[in-house]
């Protein structure tokens, strides 16, 4: 029972919280930065002097107030002045200085005449029910609470409107939850909860959820059966606890976390164990770490109960101590919650058999228990002579209402009693009226028949226009009639003529269209030609190359070997020997010469093992001391014909080449990739580069070739180079 208390008083002083100590500096920074301006300055002092009072500095605030409400009071316009004096009556009341409070909230009324403003009007009236409900005058703060709605209704939208909205409505939903107006208690919780959603408050959105959370619980606590409505209360709950984790730095109160973890474990407690304890660990960690004793005392309330389910007696009986401890440090005190702390501890000594503390703590209980039966007995007689107070005004409210009603009564009847009169009046007027109106009709006869002679008249004159203007209709329609005849035959004789352009169009295009496409054809065989005598240039290039190859390669060291064996003298055996060897060696050099001549003129690892292989064994011959030769493939699946990839192979043999002579470079990559059945292939070098705008392939002998053997493969060419940078060529080449 002990954590059932302590939940129902955490929720009543919950939304009363202070203002973080940063949030504070915040707004001291804001409002000294304002100072050079009156109306910014008027616009922060009401929640500045709020937040200071919240966080026990009244001082200040008193002279925030006192500094801005003299700027405010010479403003043409009031709302300054109402707001600052609302914020003024609130911060009183609060300080218990009741006085005071009235006289503020008096000149708040006085000022709230002087401005049209809507939402300094709806503010007024929620300080005047803040303060009713405080002073415990229920119907007046409802009354209060709802014209201050209505204003807020009625106001253009500010920065600060959906805020004070908001607290308004959440003011009057607790209203009604303490009167067990539940229905209306929900509606107004659930337009807190909308309003807050506007405000894009954390702080506000929180307190929604908490509203919400709180409105199905108490549905669930009177239909325990209706498992929904204790969902929803889980559902709004864990949806505060997401809001405070989403917003940790922009949250007004670290405790507002312990304040939802304990109204979920009060809620888990009954249906689900492991998240009871949870919750009831989690706020027992966050009050202790921001020492809110009324949030410590009910997370160990909870723990107390939870141990005493698992008949840990010991453990739960330390738990109601440490609860105790804690609402003996609390500034406010509940003699309900200690009487159950002290009940609950004689019932688990009694469990446990040590009947002599039981009755220790019994008797302290029952000491309590008469100490505040004396108190409510004192409370019940100040209520009854209160109640009597209100009653006895009350009996002259309904002496003064049953006179006004008799005044009242008279009134009406002197009021009916002039209707009579006038509807008398009214009646000589409607027959003097009816007179007139029946003398009106007689003239409108007499003028109805004088116009009915003048229609027959005209009828007359219209019949013999009629027949004359059918005569001239039947002359024009003959005319008419001719010319169209002659219009029918023109358009026959214009279609004629149309139809033999337009026959002899189609014919010259046809002409035209027969003389481009053998132009083109034309065009087409030209390329091709062209196409084929670069590839038979390349071929007698390459022939010449070979011839230079044998002549100057091997056909020296052949002729140098003959020479060598010419002069071998067969009497001197040592010379013989020497002549021979060394001829040898020049046979070898030659045989390896004509291995590579051969290889060039048609590699066997192309042949056999495809362009991979030979373009590699190709870059690793090539490859010197001072020059590399990478090579790079990727996703290349060897799908292209034999025919063309010898064609591919001798035109990254004439880039390598070509990079070589002329390019100085100490590197060489060879990329080839396949993709979207297109081989692209990229040979870049780090050499001396030229400028690729003044290249003229036409010229260029090497580049021509080249691109006649991918203009062949039916393929595309782009060369990028940069002076002492290097050179990029890339091919793309289809596959089929």
């Amino acid at each position: 029972m002990v954590y059932r208390l302590l939940f129902i008083f955490t929720l009543l002083i919950s939304p009363f919280f202070t203002k973080a100590q940063d949030v504070l500096t915040k707004l001291e920074k804001e409002y000294n930065n304002v100072s050079n301006s009156p109306t910014e300055q008027l616009n922060l002092a009401p929640k500045y002097a709020k937040a200071l009072f919240l966080q026990n500095n009244k001082e200040k605030s008193y002279q925030i107030l006192k500094a801005n409400i003299p700027i405010a009071v010479k403003q043409a316009d009031g709302k300054y002045a109402t707001i600052l004096y609302a914020v003024q009556a609130m911060n009183y009341r609060l300080d218990n200085k009741h006085s005071e409070a009235l006289k503020s909230l008096d000149l708040a009324n006085v000022y709230s005449t002087k401005t049209n403003s809507n939402e300094a009007k709806g503010y007024l009236q929620y300080a005047k029910g803040w303060i009713l409900s405080r002073n415990n005058k229920t119907t007046d703060a409802v009354a209060a609470y709802l014209k201050a709605i209505n204003y807020y209704e009625n106001s253009p939208t500010t920065s600060t409107l959906y805020g004070r909205f908001a607290t308004a409505v959440k003011e009057l939903s607790t209203v009604y939850s303490n009167l067990n107006e539940y229905q209306l208690e929900e509606k107004y919780s659930k337009q807190f909860l909308l309003l807050a959603s506007k405000q894009n408050d954390p702080n506000l959105t929180f307190d929604a959820y908490m509203r919400m959370g709180y409105v199905y619980e108490q549905k669930y606590a009177q239909n325990p059966s209706d498992i929904e409505f204790r969902n929803k209360a889980e559902q709004y709950y864990l949806l505060a606890v997401t809001t405070f984790n989403k917003s940790k730095e922009m949250m007004l109160n670290k405790s507002n976390l312990s304040y939802a973890a304990i109204n979920l474990a009060n809620l888990y407690i009954g249906f689900n164990r492991d998240e009871a304890m949870h919750y009831a660990q989690l706020a027992n960690k966050i009050s202790l770490e921001t020492g809110e004793a009324i949030h410590i005392a009910s997370s160990f309330g909870i723990l107390a109960e939870l141990a005493i389910q698992d008949k840990n007696y010991n453990l739960a009986k330390s738990y109601f101590l440490k609860a105790s401890m804690e609402i003996g440090k609390s500034p406010v005190r509940d003699q309900n919650i200690e009487l159950s702390i002290l009940e609950s501890l004689s019932e688990i000594s009694e469990q446990q058999g040590n009947y002599k503390e039981a009755l220790i703590y019994y008797k302290s209980y029952v000491d309590k228990y008469k100490s505040v039966y004396d108190q409510e007995k004192l409370d019940i007689t100040k209520r009854l002579e209160s109640q009597f107070e209100k009653e006895r005004q009350e009996q002259k409210y309904i002496k003064l209402q049953l006179e006004s009603d008799k005044k009242a009564q008279q009134i009406k009847l002197m009021n009916i009693l002039r209707a009579q009169r006038e509807q008398v009046y009214n009646n000589l007027k409607l027959t003097e009226e009816n007179q007139r109106e029946r003398l009106k009709f007689s003239e409108l006869e007499s003028e109805k028949r004088a116009q009915q002679l003048r229609l027959a008249k005209l009828e007359t004159e219209r019949k013999n226009n009629d027949i004359k203007n059918y005569k001239e209709l039947l002359t024009f329609k003959e005319k008419i009639n001719t010319y169209y005849f002659i219009f029918i035959i023109i358009f026959i004789v214009l279609i004629i003529l149309l139809l033999y352009g337009y026959k002899q169009r189609v014919k010259s295009m046809k002409q035209r269209d027969e003389l481009h496409a053998l132009a083109m054809e034309k065009e087409k065989q030209n390329t091709k030609i062209s196409t084929l005598t670069a590839l038979l240039e390349g071929q007698e290039q390459e022939r010449g190359r070979l011839a230079r190859d044998l002549h100057d390669g091997l056909g020296g060291l052949l002729s140098g070997t003959k020479l060598q064996l010419s002069y071998l003298d067969p009497h001197q055996s040592e010379t013989i020997e020497k002549g021979i060897s060394k001829s040898i060696t020049q046979i070898d050099g030659a045989v390896e010469e004509l291995r590579r001549v051969a290889h060039n003129l048609m590699p066997d690892l192309l042949m056999k093992y495809g362009l991979e292989a030979a373009i590699k064994e190709f870059a690793s011959r090539m490859s010197t001391n001072v020059l590399n030769i990478h090579t790079e493939f990727i996703n290349y699946s060897n799908s292209i014909s034999e025919e063309k990839q010898l064609i591919v192979y001798r035109i990254i043999q004439e880039l390598v080449n070509n990079a070589i002579k002329h390019a100085n470079t100490s590197e060489i990559i060879i990329q080839i990739s396949e993709e979207e059945k297109v081989l692209n292939i990229t040979v870049e070098d780090s050499g001396n580069g030229f400028d690729s705008g003044s290249l003229n392939m036409k010229k260029t002998a090497g580049f021509h070739n080249i691109e006649s053997r991918v203009q062949f493969l039916k393929g595309t060419m782009n060369i990028a180079s940069e002076v002492n940078i290097g050179t990029s060529i890339e091919l793309q080449i289809p596959i089929h």
